[in-house]
């Protein structure tokens, strides 16, 4: 029986390069995209927020000097590419995805109109949205946490390399510990980085309690939904 009846999934553009410098890992995306099909099966509402990092590395180089803004929106941009990709690899597997952009591109993706997300999660079908909040300055953590308090999430499931958050860099010390739970105020007291602040504290005013756990886990995602001892919830 899942432990959440809706949540938002925010994955990091990084996580779908798998081995490769920059781009899309097509093993790699198919994996994950038959973790969140399974989720989704057990009768969850899926909605899902993803970076572009993976694609705007490969052009970082070339946005040194330029104008924030500039850099921010192709950076959203990079996400809608993301978004195709995660919602065409989720269709073949069955799973009905809608990607909904903060950008107009209404040629490509429809755009971010939340009772349209809403009715979406009703039905049974998994949510992308693309584009960030549509404002430079902001990440998509920041979106995955104005998205997730929209919809009325009862999590925001943030998805890294790392199977939880630790008392101190698990790759430089060995004494490291997990945390099972910790409180947004103590997390914000030992400076633990969980999420950018402005994200942080909006999860934290709004009640939304965040999981941090590994998305290269394999079974992961399933265990944290069902309520299993998996990555570390953030909350209130």
């Amino acid at each position: 029986m899942p432990a959440y009846k809706r949540i938002l999934l925010k994955l990091s553009g990084e996580a779908l390069m798998g081995d490769d410098a920059f781009g899309i890992n097509r093993a790699t995306i198919e994996r994950m995209v038959e973790e969140i099909a399974e989720v989704s099966r057990l009768g969850v509402e899926v909605a899902i927020v993803i970076g572009g990092g993976n694609i705007f590395r490969g052009v970082a180089g070339g946005s040194v000097g330029m104008d924030r803004a500039t850099a921010d929106y192709m950076g959203m941009l990079a996400t809608v590419m993301n978004s195709l990709a995660l919602a065409d690899a989720l269709d073949k597997t069955g799973v009905v995805a809608r990607v909904m952009s903060a950008i107009a591109i209404e040629q490509v993706v429809e755009p971010y109109v939340r009772p349209k997300a809403l009715q979406y999660l009703e039905e049974g079908k998994v949510v992308v949205f693309a584009a960030g909040t549509g404002n430079p300055f902001f990440t998509t953590d920041t979106a995955a946490a104005l998205r997730g308090a929209e919809i009325g999430a009862e999590v925001v499931l943030k998805a890294t390399k790392v199977d939880g958050v630790y008392s101190a860099d698990p790759n430089k010390d060995a004494g490291a510990t997990r945390y099972q739970a910790i409180s947004f105020d103590e997390a914000m007291a030992r400076q633990l980085q969980v999420m950018d602040a402005t994200a942080f504290a909006l999860c934290r005013d709004q009640k939304l309690p965040v999981k941090v756990f590994s998305i290269f886990k394999p079974g992961a995602l399933r265990k944290v939904v069902l309520g299993g001892d998996e990555g570390t919830l953030v909350h209130v």
